[in-house]
């Protein structure tokens, strides 16, 4: 499987490197070369030995500062470090943006033609790591590549010690995405084979075991943590009660008391009970919950901007985050791009809406920590427009102004902190409303303890990630959130079996069981693993093409490939559930049906030979036709009609 996504990785990588050399020779290379920059740097943070301590004296005056002092109270430390700082200092602390390292675990600060489709994507998206670091004065980024953990260890090491080296030493923020699935999507997930491999949130859900999920964010964050990540942006406690939604298979299903108490579990695990230096920060998303779009679509593009409410039900996808993120303290929360159509009383998005993140999350739910939006909502980009929907008019400028009046604190995926020193300068925004933010962003880093020691031990890394005993677990995970939906007494099969296999890339498992047969006619059984069904894009875009959407029911080619096998032989299907696909005619012509959220090969061969015993119960309800997905209400939960399979089922052997 990995020499496949190799491949597939190079060949893409490729397309992508030739975009970027056509965009380089137009274009030209903006900014100066990083050697200039990092040459404005002063050296590196004097230890200081106060009372048998060693601190580091990150404003290099000689003195131990408050903020610099490990026994000083976190506010303390906030409030100092606050008068220390620049304005253009505090602007680039509001931003957090995309960054990238070289296989070498150097920070990405040169356009190069690598087979790295990563590395190609951050040429194309953002500044070099200099210009940001140095110039913008930033300091939280959110790395898109996947290398060994040493090497991410050893970037994480790199980035610190320029942070050291600049005026007041604030230490890098780094944050990821999910890393411990098999999704691969730059906009989403991030697919790490070095760390432990987990079932996706739906399968983490169809567990129903919130002692499992706890344990799935304590090993998470112990990967994170020896790598250098601090900040997880996730959960997802969006609700799937629109089956097309294209990012359902990022939830923890329909249910709402479900998703939260996932959602709570996950946080925990996270961030235990109250989040030290040992845990990882949750930016749980996206409030107020990003479930209900209209037709399915996702506001990511211009088309999916409207999320809609025909069952009067927003209050029904509150429960995740009331019940659950914020309850388990979670430290940061997400808005989503959507525009809640009808709620409010004026129809802009969630990040530019002061009554949903002022009024609500805010005032009525009493969330104190920081809130940052979703990636690219101000400024248009390479990769399409801002996503800037319902103040499409204002100027980049008004579109910050908005926000930080609506009450966030960070902008996601942006580097244009120079508007805010704009802002305040003109007088349109007051410095006291930026230290109130830039406040709470630096209390996670107190917290985290970034100031202390932002450093990691590369071979402790290499130790920790991916260990045998974090792996194991990922598979027992795995194998648990497996729902069988049917069995005409075929499972679990009889070693010694031979099987004919279809939909599978590493045959290994199952040889260790039986014989792999290339002839169907010398099966005793057939294992076909399929895929949740989509559609093409509607448009061209670069990001459209990691998303898969529209419809759920097979095409007759599709089903045609089962049909055929079918008819010669007792015929296993096991079907990847990324949303809740029509599964009928499927239904029909097997003999027994499995549903899997992120099962690799070799665990699947386990469950079907009975080594590992599947558990799931299904996390949404599964249609039976596509008139039953089209009649659906795109906010109420389990609104199908006559499903083929109802939320919570799940046989076992």
């Amino acid at each position: 499987m990995k020499k496949v996504l190799k491949i597939i990785g190079i060949l893409l990588g490729s397309l992508v490197a030739l975009i970027v050399l056509v965009m380089l020779v137009f274009s030209g290379i903006k900014g100066k070369a990083a050697k200039d920059l990092y040459a404005q740097l002063g050296e590196e943070a004097p230890r200081l030995a106060v009372d048998g301590m060693t601190f580091r004296d990150l404003n290099k005056n000689g003195t131990l500062d408050p903020y610099e002092d490990s026994r000083v109270e976190v506010d303390q430390r906030v409030e100092n470090l606050l008068r220390q700082m620049t304005l253009e200092e505090k602007a680039g602390t509001m931003f957090v943006s995309m960054i990238g390292m070289t296989s070498r675990g150097e920070p990405f600060d040169k356009p190069k033609l690598s087979g790295d489709p990563f590395d190609m994507i951050i040429s194309l998206l953002v500044p070099p790591a200099s210009q940001m670091l140095v110039s913008k004065k930033m300091n939280s980024f959110n790395i898109l590549n996947s290398y060994d953990p040493d090497i991410m260890a050893r970037f994480n090491n790199k980035v610190q010690k320029i942070a050291e080296r600049m005026r007041l030493g604030i230490p890098i923020t780094i944050a990821t995405d999910p890393r411990h699935g098999s999704d691969n999507n730059p906009g989403a997930a991030i697919f790490t084979p070095v760390f432990s491999q987990w079932p996706n949130q739906l399968g983490l859900a169809a567990t129903r075991d919130t002692n499992l999920v706890r344990e799935f964010g304590d090993i998470a964050r112990q990967e994170y943590r020896s790598v250098g990540i601090t900040v997880a942006l996730h959960p997802m406690a969006d609700l799937a009660t629109e089956p097309r939604w294209i990012r359902i298979n990022g939830t923890f299903g329909e249910d709402a008391m479900l998703s939260a108490m996932m959602t709570k579990a996950y946080v925990l695990g996270f961030q235990g009970d109250s989040l030290d230096n040992k845990g990882v920060a949750c930016m749980t998303k996206h409030f107020s919950g990003g479930g209900p779009q209209l037709d399915g679509d996702d506001p990511h593009f211009a088309y999916g901007k409207d999320q809609v409410y025909p069952g009067d039900n927003f209050d029904y996808h509150l429960i995740p985050f009331t019940e659950g993120a914020i309850v388990a303290k979670t430290a940061m929360i997400m808005p989503y791009y959507g525009i809640p159509t009808g709620q409010t009383s004026e129809d802009v998005a969630f990040a530019f809406n002061k009554e949903i993140i002022t009024g609500l999350l805010r005032d009525s739910l009493g969330f104190e920590g920081v809130v940052c939006t979703d990636w690219s909502i101000i400024s248009d980009s390479r990769m399409g427009e801002a996503r800037a929907w319902g103040v499409e008019d204002l100027t980049e400028s008004q579109r910050i102004k908005k926000v930080i009046d609506a009450g966030c604190d960070q902008f996601g995926g942006e580097f244009v902190p120079e508007l805010i020193v704009e802002l305040v300068e003109s007088g349109q925004l007051s410095e006291a409303r930026i230290d109130e933010s830039v406040r709470r962003i630096l209390r996670d880093k107190f917290i985290l303890g970034l100031f202390d020691n932002p450093y990691v031990d590369e071979s402790e890394a290499l130790r920790i990630v991916g260990n045998e005993k974090f792996m194991e677990k990922g598979r027992e995970a795995q194998a648990k959130s497996m729902v069988v939906l049917k069995n005409e007494d075929l499972l679990p099969l009889k070693e010694g079996a031979k099987i004919y296999a279809e939909g599978m890339s590493n045959m290994d498992g199952l040889e260790s069981y039986g014989t792999v047969v290339k002839d169907i006619s010398e099966a005793d059984i057939v294992i076909k693993r399929i895929t949740t069904p989509w559609d093409d894009p509607p448009g061209n875009s670069m990001l459209e093409k990691f998303f898969r959407m529209g419809r759920l029911w097979y095409n007759e080619e599709e089903l045609d490939e089962i049909s055929v096998l079918s008819e010669q032989k007792p015929t296993i299907v096991v079907a990847h559930l990324e949303r809740p696909s029509v599964l009928t005619e499927v239904n029909e012509m097997c003999g027994a049906l499995l549903a899997d959220f992120g099962t690799s090969d070799e665990v699947l061969a386990d469950v079907l030979f009975g080594k590992r015993t599947p558990q799931g119960k299904l996390p949404f309800e599964l249609p039976s036709s596509k008139e039953a997905v089209e009649k659906q209400l795109e906010d109420l939960p389990y609104d199908s009609e006559n499903p083929l399979y109802p939320f919570g089922y799940g046989l076992s052997y």
